[in-house]
Formats: C-alpha cells, structure tokens, sequence
C-alpha cells in the first residue's frame, strides 16, 4: 500500500531519535528525551497494536525484589545487586508521583513471599535482619521484611510454613499504565507508530533508515533499540535471553480471602488478587530451556504446573478445572547480570535492556540512563 502525502509529512517525517519497541522502556525513554529537549522529534514504533513483549502482558507487580531473590543475587554481586534494588525502588515512587493511584489501579496492598518447610531459599533471622540493613538507606524503613507467619491462614493459604511480609510492595493495572504513559507522551509531542515491524537498517550518510523488510518506514537521525527480549533478532552478539512468562487466571471464586501480592522460590513463583480472581505466573524455573523462545503461545507443561501450583497452595481454588481459567504468555529480557544493559552498536545507534522480570520498576529510572547517553 503506498503512502498518501499527509502519511509521510505526519507519521513517517523524518525524526531526531526512533525508538523501536512501544513498551515501558521506550515509553519512558520517550518522555525523558521530550522532558530533556522539547524540540526533539521522537517517534516510538513498536510491532503489535499494542506493545508485544513483557509491558502488557505481565502479572501487574510493583516489586523490588523478594527476600530469597535478593539474598541469591548477592551471592553473584553484593554491589549489583544493591545497586538494581535502588533502582527498582526510585522507580515505582516514580510512578507513584507521576500518575494518579486511580487512573493505573496502585494498589499498595503490601507484598509476602512464602516458603515451604525445609527449602533452602527460607531466610533466618540474621539473613532478614541483614537485609534490612541494607535496604534502610534505600527505603527508608527500619524493618523493611518482617517475618509474618501468622497471617497464613488469614489469606487462605496452605502449604507453607512461613512467610515475610513487606509492606512497600504494591499491584498495579498494566494495561491502563502503558496506556497512560502513551497519553503522556502523545501530549508531549511524541509520534506513535503501531502495527509496524522494524527488520532491518541501512545508515545513509547522518541518517539512519528503517524498513519493514523491503517497506522504507521511516528515516532518523539516532535510533534506540528498546525491544528486551527480542533483542538477539537485531543483534545476537548483545546475549540478552528471551525468556516467556507464562500466567494463570482464575474466574472470580466467592469469599476469596487472598489479599496481596505473593512470591515464592526465588521469585519463580508470583501471585496476586484481581478483586475476586487470582492470577498466578511463573514455572520457568522448571522448563529453562523450553521457555527460552519468542513464541508468545502458552504451553500445556507450565500451565499444568501453575494449575497443581494453585490448588496445592490455595484450597478456594479446588472447585475449579483448567478449563475455567484464562491463560497468557509475554515475552521478557534476561541479562546475565540481571541488570539493564546499554549497548552503544555503533554512532547514533542505542540497544537498551532493562527488564529481567522487573520491567515495571527498572524501566522509569533506566530511560534516565538511555536518554543521558542519546543526548551525549
């Protein structure tokens, strides 16, 4: 289909920066590149009518990490793992301070990880206790974990044997966030392009040019590749992993008692109310290799694990068979060092990752990072 003039003077106009891929990052990115220059010519394109990855299609957490989680990453790097903390914590008072509770669903409903007698990933006292300490300079709370296992069979679990409360810990609707961050930046000046796949560049002379396969798209000055886990498709040298993310939810069950989001196993695990509902994600601990893939298709082994996972820890959900849940996958990003990359692949030309699981935390701070480098 060829272009009308007004297509190509409004839409596809040449632009100072383009950022592939429509998700939280680049959403966020966008907005910091309009509040740093406001002249700047953004446009933000992204493959699916909406943004096809992780933002969309995730459990809706506001999270910084659990206990079990965090004591893992500081066995690999104490100082990272800090570091990634901090930002995931910024990043969900970003959020707080930009958009009305309302408008994205907050809910500050506090967070528990729960743990099964005898596993490994159980934290003691002292493990607790250290890491408080270390989250005061962050949260500015003295006791940011507390053990809470007499709230157990209040939410109606069962199967565990303690669990950790923290109240800092928030959901929100991921749908209506993307698409308030979308508002934002349209009224910002930002130029949206949907539906539009980018498979390849060519660079002419200051300029780069984006094409869907043989269809020239759109020419840009710089380019911003914000794209996580589909990053390996432009450039496999980056090893940034796709790995699928796999959820569960449940129609509404009458008298639910669950409140709350919830983790377990390292964060392998997480679940949550939707009002009367319960959604469940995760398993991939479970099928590393299989779930390493693009395909956004659920499978009958992870979804088979998340339904026993259900009815083994909560028993309001026994009256239920699979056939009466909804089921979805979305695609997330992982680096090795589960910390967002930036990548500069050549002169004006950006890979940005910053999600390993955490996209809606990590993404408001890291696009501060992305634009600092764009705009040198």
């Amino acid at each position: 289909m060829k272009r009308s003039v007004w297509e190509t003077e409004s839409f596809f106009a040449p632009a100072t920066v383009a950022i592939v891929g429509g998700g939280l990052l680049g959403l966020w990115t966008a907005r910091e590149l309009k509040i740093n220059d406001p002249n700047l010519k953004v446009t933000l394109i992204d493959a699916g009518t909406v943004p096809t990855g992780a933002s969309t299609r995730n459990a809706g957490f506001a999270c910084f990490g659990s206990p079990s989680e965090l004591l893992h990453d500081a066995q690999t790097d104490e100082n990272a793992m800090w570091q990634t903390v901090e930002w995931r914590f910024k990043g969900i008072q970003k959020i707080k301070a930009l958009f009305n509770h309302a408008i994205i669903d907050y809910n500050p409903c506090g967070g528990f990880e729960c743990y099964e007698a005898g596993t490994a990933t159980a934290p003691n006292a002292d493990a607790l206790a250290w890491l408080n300490a270390g989250l005061a300079g962050i949260t500015q709370q003295t006791q940011t974990f507390a053990f809470a296992g007499e709230k157990l069979a209040g939410l109606g679990l069962q199967g565990f044997d303690q669990l950790v409360e923290n109240p800092l810990e928030a959901g929100l609707h991921s749908g209506k966030l993307v698409q308030a961050l979308q508002q934002l930046v349209v009224e910002m000046g930002v130029k949206l392009v949907s539906g539009t796949t980018i498979s390849r560049y060519e660079r002419t002379g200051d300029m780069f040019q984006l094409f869907d396969n043989e269809r020239h798209i759109l020419s840009a000055e710089r380019v911003v590749l914000a794209v996580n886990g589909f990053s390996q498709q432009w450039f496999p040298q980056l090893n940034i992993a796709p790995a699928r993310g796999q959820i569960l939810l449940t129609p509404p069950i009458d008298g639910l008692a669950l409140r709350g989001t919830f983790h377990f196993d390292e964060g392998f695990y997480y679940w949550r109310n939707l009002d009367s509902r319960i959604l469940l994600g995760g398993a991939r601990n479970h099928f590393f290799e299989a779930e390493a893939t693009t395909g956004m298709e659920t499978s009958d082994e992870v979804q088979a694990n998340l339904f026993a996972f259900l009815q083994r820890h909560i028993p309001e959900s026994r009256h239920l068979k699979p056939a009466d849940c909804q089921s979805w996958a979305g695609i997330m990003g992982m680096s090795q060092s589960k910390q967002p990359t930036l990548q500069k692949m050549e002169a004006g030309l950006w890979a940005a990752h910053c999600c390993n699981g955490m996209g809606v935390a990590l993404a408001p701070i890291w696009a501060e990072k992305v634009a600092e480098a764009i705009l040198g």
